[in-house]
């Protein structure tokens, strides 16, 4: 699971709090001053002053704060800076464009692999699946999404990386972090789409479901020699399946992905496999390692989740 942990002061503390009223827990854990759930992101702050961020918007939560002042740093009074406020951002027209939409999952479940889908959908495409109710895959049940994607794979041009659950372990073990795998994957999910468009589909520029700050996307291609040497312009935006038809369509083939490679998986293990990465899914780990062992827990989930620990 993705995380970020930051150290403010007692006033941030509070301003962070404040921002996240609506999305407050009942009761926070032991020693912490609140704790939120938001679609995408638990936060918790403690009375020490450290505030957790966790799960697939962690980094873009996180980074409403790392601008403001820590409890070592002098005070300011100016607001934090909105995670889309960059040169990246998509323009205002952007649902008039032809774009190429980029979106992953799988990234805060503990079984199974992350699908990276990148997508193309021309201006007729678009408009066809227009009734379709196409959007983010997080906001349509499992069982539409397997209606939808037959659909629109058939409609896009588009490209689908999984990254299985063995090779996850490998690379994260040699230090890559999941911000770094995505954008790799993105990236390489974008290249790909471009090279199948060639000079026969048009399209206006590249518009990525925005996961970290665009400079760390770079910094992340860069630390494996890529870069972005396209003349097309690239957008990052949180929530951007919200934003454009290619995006969510990307989301939905990435969760249709998913969901395939969840029930190959329980056919091998044998057993229903939970997603997310709460008790149950906890539970379902101890039973599959009391049964088939610890060499078959990790090749089935990213063993380097909290979860790991609590089963062992």
């Amino acid at each position: 699971m993705s995380y970020e942990v930051l150290q403010v002061s007692k006033d941030v503390l509070q301003k962070i709090k404040n921002h996240y009223l609506s999305d407050l827990k009942s009761q926070p854990p032991q020693g912490a001053v609140f704790a939120a759930k938001t679609e995408g992101c638990s936060i918790t702050g403690y009375k020490s002053g450290k505030v957790l961020f966790q799960g697939k918007d962690a980094t873009a939560e996180a980074s409403r704060w790392s601008s403001s002042n820590t409890a070592s740093a002098s005070k300011s009074k100016t607001a934090s800076k909105s995670v889309d406020d960059h040169s990246y951002a998509p323009p205002k027209n952007v649902t008039d464009l032809v774009l190429l939409g980029s979106d992953e999952t799988g990234t805060g479940d503990y079984f199974g692999p992350m699908t990276v889908v990148c997508a193309h959908l021309s201006a007729e495409q678009m408009k066809t699946i227009e009734n379709w109710g196409i959007r983010d895959s997080k906001s349509i049940n499992d069982k539409v999404i397997q209606e939808l994607a037959p659909k629109l794979v058939k409609e896009c041009t588009y490209s689908l990386l999984v990254l299985k659950n063995e090779k996850y372990n490998e690379l994260q073990q040699q230090g890559m972090n999941q911000g770094q795998m995505k954008a790799l994957l993105h990236h390489q999910a974008i290249t790909k789409v471009m090279e199948k468009c060639g000079a026969d589909i048009s399209y206006d520029g590249v518009l990525i479901d925005q996961f970290v700050q665009p400079d760390t996307y770079f910094k992340y291609l860069r630390s494996k020699g890529k870069s972005w040497t396209s003349p097309k312009p690239l957008y990052f935006a949180t929530k951007a399946e919200n934003l454009h038809p290619a995006v969510a369509a990307a989301s939905v083939i990435a969760r249709y992905s998913f969901l395939k490679e969840m029930d190959k998986l329980e056919q091998q293990i044998g057993m229903p496999l939970p997603k997310g990465a709460g008790s149950n899914v906890d539970n379902a780990a101890r039973e599959i390692l009391k049964k088939k062992g610890k060499d078959i827990l990790y090749s089935c989930t990213k063993w380097h989740f909290g979860n790991t620990n609590k089963v062992l």
